[in-house]
């Protein structure tokens, strides 16, 4: 491949952009203890707590509550304040809407299978998908569905593995970015043996996003 150069004053733009970090914190729900569930549930708003009530698959439901603890946990870090003083408000067909804060902190969370995720920065907006790799699905009927024939057709040419590979972390790209809602300045991926994980921000990230596993005990989130 050819080397590519780029104008100077391209170069001068990019050394200026401001840059942001983000951490990833990641939990499997099977290493969740069931004895904190009650008090999680106590720091939903009014809202939250109504739709919480409405899941009929107890997956779901535990999907929701789990995300919303985390979430607040992680917000709490950033803020230098209890998770229970986290404020959110459940808005139809969007991410909850953080009250009492004009501009930052960021957020945005995923689930998949018993695997909850939720990314957050300071400086940054951020759309974040994580997937749960499934070697019974058949990505290429579901690669011809989401990107077209000539995508579905790449990856029936390669070996299986790095086809699952190859198709989930295009599908959490995709995922990512949509969420983010807007151009992306930054798409990283992270790597994982279960899972694809990608994370989308609107402005350049300083170092790769950093990744935390967490049971959502007290202690992870100093």
């Amino acid at each position: 491949m050819a080397d590519c150069a780029f104008p100077d004053s391209l170069i001068a733009m990019l050394s200026v952009l401001p840059h942001a970090d983000a951490t990833i914190w990641l939990a499997d729900a099977r290493n969740v203890d069931a004895a904190q569930f009650p008090r999680f549930a106590s720091w939903l708003s009014g809202s939250e707590a109504a739709r919480y009530a409405d899941f009929k698959r107890p997956l779901r439901q535990r999907q929701f509550l789990l995300g919303r603890a985390m979430l607040r946990l992680a917000m709490g870090q950033l803020l230098g304040l209890p998770a229970a003083d986290i404020t959110l408000e459940e808005r139809l067909g969007q991410a909850p809407l953080l009250l009492a804060a004009s501009a930052g902190p960021y957020f945005s969370i995923s689930h998949s299978g018993p695997w909850i995720a939720c990314a957050v920065s300071s400086a940054t907006a951020l759309g974040l998908d994580i997937e749960q790799c499934d070697p019974r699905r058949d990505v290429l009927a579901l690669a011809r569905q989401a990107f077209g024939a000539a995508v579905s057709d790449a990856l029936a040419a390669m070996p299986l593995p790095a086809r699952m590979a190859a198709f989930y972390q295009r599908w959490s790209a995709s995922e990512a970015a949509c969420k983010l809602g807007q151009d992306a300045a930054s798409s990283v991926t992270l790597a994982h043996s279960a899972l694809s994980i990608v994370l989308c921000s609107a402005a350049p990230l300083a170092q790769p996003p950093i990744l935390r596993t967490t049971t959502l005990a007290s202690g992870d989130f100093p």
